[in-house]
């Protein structure tokens, strides 16, 4: 693999397998402005308890990293790790907590942060759960949403991109653990 002058490896260069959808520079103008939303939505809210976000390991930390960044009130971080893909370009419908928060979430504003909704099976899931915990509010944050593959409405409340049905990686999203660490969002080109 090749870099470019200034040292940044120079991807989806033959024979890498993924085109570019969406640039670096679009993600990160997206992520501030949802930043700033979330900012504006719970400024008045801070005293009265306390702000989690919550990724969905492993796909969403990159954009909870740069997310978190772009928020302008105290807030703690959290991970939950739960899974229904596996190594595999579709999901398989069957949900699995992997690892669950280290703290309790009663009282708290809780952000979930996900990569991806694609059918909302398991983010559906995950909202459900996380509502048997008692937390002083639950909204969802999503860098992507494919609504061509939803099978279960899932509110979104802070949404970065809509997306086609494709399988991406990039910015945190892979296959078979590869190719999180790409700056933009890549839709796949060959299997």
């Amino acid at each position: 693999m090749s870099t470019s002058t200034a040292g940044v490896p120079a991807w989806n260069r033959h024979p890498e397998p993924f085109e570019e959808l969406i640039s670096s520079q679009a993600i990160a103008a997206r992520v501030a402005e949802l930043g700033a939303a979330i900012t504006a939505d719970y400024a008045s809210l801070i005293d009265k308890a306390d702000v989690v976000l919550l990724g969905v390991l492993k796909g969403s930390v990159i954009f909870m990293a740069d997310l978190a960044r772009h928020i302008a009130l105290p807030i703690s971080l959290d991970f939950i790790g739960i899974s229904s893909y596996g190594d595999a370009t579709v999901s398989s419908g069957v949900v699995q907590i992997t690892q669950d928060v280290s703290r309790p979430l009663e009282g708290k504003h809780v952000i979930v942060v996900e990569d991806i909704v694609d059918t909302g099976h398991t983010v559906h899931y995950l909202l459900q759960n996380l509502a048997t915990r008692r937390p002083a509010s639950l909204k969802l944050a999503s860098l992507l949403h494919k609504p061509e593959r939803s099978e279960r409405d899932v509110a979104i409340d802070y949404l970065g991109f809509t997306i086609p049905n494709k399988f991406v990686v990039g910015y945190g999203l892979d296959i078979a653990q590869r190719y999180r660490n790409l700056p933009f969002i890549g839709v796949v080109t060959t299997p």
